[in-house]
């Protein structure tokens, strides 16, 4: 047994490297751009550096869009090789271009593979993994995702320091090479994720769905023992139409799958704009506007970094102990409490260590809950031949709710100010908590065949 579970936690975590590479290539932008903008002579264009900033958005929602319905035809597994050799290709090609708009052309390639792996490496966990560890194995895709986002960070930090010296002024140097090497670094963890996933085998769960059920029953065996292969793959030809090899975006208009669905994008489109991701985007406008020096912003960075990393190793211990939808309902309730608190502090101008205290509380709050175990539903609750597209379609709906939450910050910011801003996103987390509280059942402890009988009836 212990050698099966070696194996198992081996290629989840082969597997999950999409998700480190989609963590670092998401937030190396950030402290690039300080360097890159006086190159490519951006400063006195607001609209040409929103452009370099959100470009690989684009990438995303088009490799989310797709990856669905190429992952359900062809496999998961040559979907993960795309999405790697797209690291490679955007690690190299940032860092070479001269041109702003090649910079911009690999910027959505790299989002590209943002956009597949942040698809289909969680549904590839989760097909290859039982369903007593699935939820802590899915959330190891998040972990590695908070590792690469506080990797970007620390090589960002640390480049930075070489090339200005503790200077604020930026030397001639610096802008020609630091925000190069910050891309380039990336091309490490690139190559070793694209060499290691021909190693990986196929999702024993689509070659079942693919009529191949001998290839399924070998992978399935070394995952869990015979006897363990024998009762999925009787689980498996219980189901419901499955002589259909893939799904089409139409079958997710049938009424039982639309419910599922509709869940699935609203949980999507909450994780986004529950607004966490706006400390991580702003947050040098949001330290500042506490009464943070510049000086002291870089330290608060990485401290939420730090944080951000130690709660999702509290969500992989307890996804399968308490629960799914316990922890989604902890989380938004949580947040819908932390931004009340913090929307007043900003209201009465309060600033320094209570302001960080409280963002960090939020992020602890986020990371132990929306953040992974989002991730985890959604590859557990959509039916093995659709799963691909359905996961693409709430996947895009992530990606978009990103944009939108990213995109209107600076406005909201603005019209409302910071404490209506942080009032409204609480105001979300409160609706969010009772949608969760209605409409999604408890997930842990069932096979992925149960989930589908019992959520599709």
């Amino acid at each position: 047994m212990k050698q099966t579970t070696a194996y198992l936690f081996l290629i989840c975590l082969i597997s999950a490297m999409g998700g480190l590479l989609f963590g670092y290539d998401w937030v190396v932008i950030g402290g690039a751009k300080i360097f890159y903008e006086p190159f490519f002579e951006l400063e006195s264009s607001a609209a040409l550096r929103g452009w370099a900033m959100s470009s690989a958005l684009i990438g995303c929602l088009v490799g989310a869009l797709l990856s669905g319905s190429w992952s359900d035809c062809y496999g998961r597994k040559k979907m993960l090789i795309a999405a790697s050799f797209l690291f490679v290709v955007s690690a190299v090609g940032t860092g070479i271009a001269d041109r702003f708009t090649w910079f911009i052309i690999y910027r959505i390639i790299g989002g590209l593979g943002i956009g597949i792996a942040s698809n289909v490496s969680p549904v590839y966990i989760a097909e290859v993994s039982p369903a007593s560890v699935r939820g802590k194995f899915v959330a190891l895709n998040q972990l590695t995702i908070v590792l690469g986002i506080l990797m970007a960070q620390l090589v960002n930090w640390q480049i930075g320091e070489y090339y200005t010296a503790g200077s604020d002024i930026l030397s001639n140097d610096g802008i020609q090479w630091a925000w190069r090497w910050m891309f380039w670094a990336e091309l490490v963890p690139a190559g070793l994720f694209f060499i290691l996933s021909f190693v990986i085998p196929e999702s024993p769960r689509w070659l079942a769905a693919q009529g191949r059920t001998d290839e399924s029953g070998r992978i399935l065996t070394r995952i869990g023992g015979k006897a363990y292969a024998l009762r999925t793959l009787s689980e498996l030809q219980g189901l419901e139409n499955v002589e259909v090899k893939h799904g089409s975006w139409l079958e997710l208009l049938r009424p039982g799958l639309r419910n599922v669905l509709v869940l699935g994008c609203v949980l999507a489109v909450f994780q986004q704009w529950c607004g966490i991701n706006v400390i991580f985007n702003y947050a040098h406008e949001i330290f500042s506007e506490a009464g943070y020096a510049v000086s002291d912003v870089l330290m608060n960075i990485v401290v939420t970094g730090i944080t951000n990393v130690i709660f999702t190793f509290v969500a992989i211990y307890t996804v399968d102990k308490w629960g799914r939808r316990t922890l989604l309902l902890v989380g938004a309730a949580g947040l819908a409490f932390l931004y009340t608190i913090l929307g007043a502090c900003y209201f009465w101008e309060v600033s320094g260590w209570l302001m960080l205290l409280l963002v960090v509380l939020a992020i602890a709050c986020y990371a132990m809950s929306l953040a992974p175990v989002v991730w985890v539903v959604l590859s557990e609750i959509f039916p093995v031949r659709v799963r691909g597209v359905a996961m693409a379609l709430s996947t895009f709906f992530l990606w978009s709710a990103c944009f939108l939450l990213t995109y209107t910050f600076p406005l909201l910011n603005e019209t409302m100010g910071a404490a209506g801003t942080f009032w409204l996103y609480g105001s979300v987390c409160l609706a969010g908590f009772f949608f969760i509280r209605a409409k999604l059942p408890e997930t842990k402890g069932k096979t992925l065949e149960e989930l589908e009988k019992e959520l599709t009836k």
